[in-house]
């Protein structure tokens, strides 16, 4: 199976190069969370089976009070509602504002005036390396 991928970010604290895809969560029907140790993304579909009576806002970041309904990450980690996308090479957070410069480059609409949200809260949410998780409820 191929990797899905959009073009190649650069982490700002080691220079590491990875790939990476962006999901638009309004046209996933989805909401996302991060994991708070190697960034891997979770991506929670509206439709899909999940605990009773938990319910989320879709298309933007988690809230805190989703966090005890989510599995932990295959590393060990946490999804949570405040972690942010990782290098997959030296686990530093990086910067929404400075991968700006990168997903601008490789969006396809950026010709016609579209612009990174350059925050990890919003619309977009970021997939680096192929690391996602599909529905990890508990």
């Amino acid at each position: 199976m191929t990797q899905r991928i959009e073009g190649y970010g650069t982490c700002e604290h080691c220079g590491a190069q990875f790939p990476y895809y962006m999901i638009h969560n309004g046209f996933n029907d989805s909401a996302y969370a991060y994991c708070d140790r190697d960034g891997t993304t979770a991506l929670l579909d509206v439709y899909a089976l999940r605990p009773a009576d938990v319910r989320f806002e879709p298309f933007m970041r988690i809230t805190k009070d989703i966090e005890p309904f989510l599995r932990p990450c295959n590393c060990g980690g946490r999804f949570t509602a405040s972690a942010s996308p990782r290098c997959p090479k030296c686990r530093h957070e990086l910067s929404a504002t400075d991968a700006a410069a990168w997903i601008e480059r490789n969006a396809k609409g950026t010709d016609v005036g579209w612009r990174w949200q350059r925050n990890w809260d919003a619309l977009y949410c970021i997939v680096i390396g192929g690391h996602s998780a599909a529905n990890p409820w508990i």
